[in-house]
């Protein structure tokens, strides 16, 4: 018996196929999807996340595509190991990967995957029909918080985080999301930002964007110092982003207002217009959550206390300090 990588139900033997045989496609058979995996010393979690892919099944035939990116572990072995075909590149940088992926990747839609996102059975099937929709640019499954190995602050900051507007309205991101190739046309290389998922929600306006069937698993930090890690990095993404140009206008002519962040009043894109609404909202949303849902109020609390202090460490950290959840790896 063995544990399946997404659910945690104990299987046969016999019930998850092998990485290699599910991420290989058949001589002569053409991907109808490309997976972009961009991992930087990413061997434990990515060996996950290839199994969990590996378990889709369904009717896409993927293109799994890992990059590589200034590893000094078996990233890239793993990768191998496991069927994917493997970027090497020499620096570490996930924007410089994503992009490199692209490159390489031949199937639309695209599928770009964090080394440490697992998508549940079914869910790449979804989210690839979502994307060939005429009036869908840019979709991302569910969102699942697996919080059981995570202490008390940490239960209580997500049980906050998940039923925020950010998260609950039209999310891109937090690990995994897909274009479309008329979306994919959109920008050019991805830029050098922390972020890139908030950048990709930003550069689309919400008629463009969707949320498809199927759901991912995002393993919270286990303890509170790495939870701020991650919050301090968000923090550092919002500000880089709102120091980017305003994004293109959408195809209707529209301007496509600055994507949200999802700090205590939203976060802060480019448009002031746009940080005020969602400033509003997340606001909004806090208060409600404590008046009706009182055994709330401690994690409000804590949600809004983890925000304030991730955005005061984020000022004093220099932007290209990578504060990382080592907890999960």
């Amino acid at each position: 018996m063995s544990t399946s990588p997404v659910t945690g139900e104990r299987t046969a033997p016999g019930d998850l196929p092998s990485p290699r045989a599910a991420l290989v496609p058949v001589a002569g058979t053409a991907p109808t999807v490309s997976v972009v995996v961009p991992a930087h010393d990413e061997e434990r979690p990515l060996a996950r996340t290839l199994a969990a892919l590996a378990a889709q099944g369904g009717r896409e035939v993927p293109e799994v595509v890992v990059v590589a990116n200034g590893c000094t572990d078996a990233t890239a072995e793993v990768a191998r190991a496991a069927g994917a075909r493997v970027v090497e590149l020499a620096q570490p940088s996930k924007a410089a990967a994503l992009s490199a992926g692209d490159a390489a990747a031949t199937a639309f839609p695209r599928i770009y995957l964090d080394a440490d996102i697992r998508l549940a059975p079914g869910t790449l099937d979804a989210l690839a029909a979502t994307l060939r929709r005429d009036d869908v640019l840019v979709a991302s499954p569910r969102v699942v918080f697996d919080v059981s190995a995570s202490s008390w602050p940490v239960r209580a900051f997500y049980a906050v985080y998940r039923e925020i507007p950010y998260v609950t309205d039209g999310l891109v991101g937090l690990g995994v999301y897909g274009m479309s190739e008329r979306g994919r046309a959109r920008f050019g290389d991805f830029p050098a930002v922390t972020s890139d998922d908030l950048f990709v929600q930003r550069t689309f306006h919400r008629s463009e964007r969707a949320t498809s069937d199927g759901e991912f698993v995002v393993s919270a930090p286990r303890d509170l110092r790495n939870l701020l890690k991650v919050r301090t990095r968000t923090a550092s993404g919002n500000t880089e982003l709102s120091r980017l140009p305003a994004a293109a206008d959408d195809a209707g002519g529209r301007p496509v207002p600055s994507g949200p962040g999802d700090g205590v009043d939203g976060g802060g894109g480019g448009d002031r217009a746009a940080f005020d609404r969602t400033t509003t909202t997340t606001t909004t949303a806090l208060l409600r959550l404590a008046t009706t849902r009182p055994r709330l109020v401690p994690s409000v609390a804590v949600y809004t206390a983890v925000t304030v202090v991730s955005r005061v460490l984020a000022r004093r950290r220099r932007a290209s300090a990578w504060q990382r959840d080592t907890s999960t790896r």
